[in-house]
């Protein structure tokens, strides 16, 4: 009978991997909610941004040596793969899992903690796969040195969260991330109407905007100011178009020139912004608060701007992913790269700084 239960036990472990393939590590190996982020004693701390890895289990080498570099040169403390991590080629769930392991394996070498967005791409994959957004945060939450978290119950999306930086001394927060799961597309309609002649991309959901406004009044409360945050989502908000020209309906050259002073934009914009048909109304939100010094998106591959939107600077990190498509022709791969963020405690918004680093610039073509 020893027996007999034995082989039992064992055959349906077998079979339980053989149905759920890599899941059931992934649930043993859940991040430890206890790791932090602080700043050094130095007081300062750095982000980097990837973005739009987009790759399949074949991921492009010059993807993963342009995150290697990057994270070699900088050093820094927190990364943020904001969007369209991989893509719908992958056709099943080891397929998935080794795909996520290509983008994971530069900060889990390094022991650099880091975390996800999720973008529109994420789950062009689901229906062949059946991995959707909450397995594949699984797999993220997994690896040693990930800092996700499923998110807040009963609010849209996946992986919402909030992570605090703790000061130099460890005694309350310094800065805060914001991470928002930015959707993929609008439905077919909207009360019998199509959105023939609009933007057909997702937009934050009025939930994640209240969830946002009452947890960022609950760190103020816990530490007795408005904390300094830079906030993360894959899809841009609809006021990266309206700073770009400093108007919303007038879109021409003179007035971007207008808008290079008023809000003291740099970097190119080689494509649509594009957004949703709707603006849910997060930076209203985040202008009330007071707390978010930054919005930072990607999704649009050859956008690499950046500017003061009304005392919040908006802007997107290049595309990363040589597996994505680029400028085309002969300047094809000169945009890849990433976004740099430094950060210093004793600076009055903490946030000091951002800039662009390219592929290029590392001798990666």
């Amino acid at each position: 009978m020893k027996f007999k239960a034995i082989f039992s036990t064992i055959t349906l472990g077998l079979a339980l991997i053989f149905t759920f393939g890599f899941s059931m590590n992934v649930v043993e190996g859940k991040t430890d909610k206890n790791q932090k982020l602080q700043f050094n004693s130095n007081g300062k701390f750095k982000i980097v941004q990837f973005n739009d890895t987009q790759d399949d289990e074949d991921i492009d080498p010059r993807t993963v040596a342009l995150m290697e570099k990057t994270l070699d040169e900088e050093k820094p403390d927190f990364v943020v793969i904001n969007g369209d991590m991989i893509q719908g080629d992958v056709k099943n769930k080891k397929q998935v899992k080794k795909a996520i392991d290509n983008i994971a394996q530069p900060m889990e070498e390094r022991g650099v903690k880091w975390a996800i967005t999720f973008g529109n791409h994420d789950e062009d994959h689901t229906f062949k796969t059946g991995i959707d957004e909450e397995k594949m945060l699984d797999i993220y939450m997994s690896y040693e040195h990930n800092m996700n978290q499923p998110g807040p119950k009963g609010v849209t999306g996946t992986g919402n969260n909030s992570i605090e930086i703790r000061n130099s001394k460890n005694a309350k927060a310094a800065f805060n991330i914001w991470l928002f799961d930015s959707g993929r597309y609008a439905p077919d309609e909207v009360a019998g109407q199509d959105f023939k002649g609009y933007q057909t991309y997702d937009w934050l959901k009025t939930d994640q905007v209240e969830w946002y406004y009452e947890t960022s009044k609950k760190l103020e409360k816990k530490n007795g100011y408005p904390v300094p945050s830079l906030a993360f989502m894959h899809i841009p908000l609809p006021e990266f178009e309206y700073m770009w020209f400093a108007r919303p309906y007038q879109a021409n050259q003179a007035s971007h020139q207008e808008a290079i002073k008023k809000h003291n934009i740099t970097g190119e914009k080689n494509e649509c912004v594009c957004t949703g048909p709707f603006n849910s109304g997060m930076f209203s939100a985040m202008l009330e608060r007071g707390d978010v010094k930054g919005v930072f998106a990607g999704h649009d591959h050859i956008n690499t701007y950046v500017g003061d939107y009304y005392g919040i600077k908006l802007g997107y990190a290049g595309s990363t992913g040589f597996g994505a498509y680029g400028l085309g022709g002969e300047e094809n791969n000169r945009l890849r790269g990433a976004r740099v963020f430094t950060l210093d405690e004793k600076d009055k918004d903490v946030f000091v700084d951002t800039q662009m680093v390219f592929a290029r610039d590392y001798g990666i073509e």
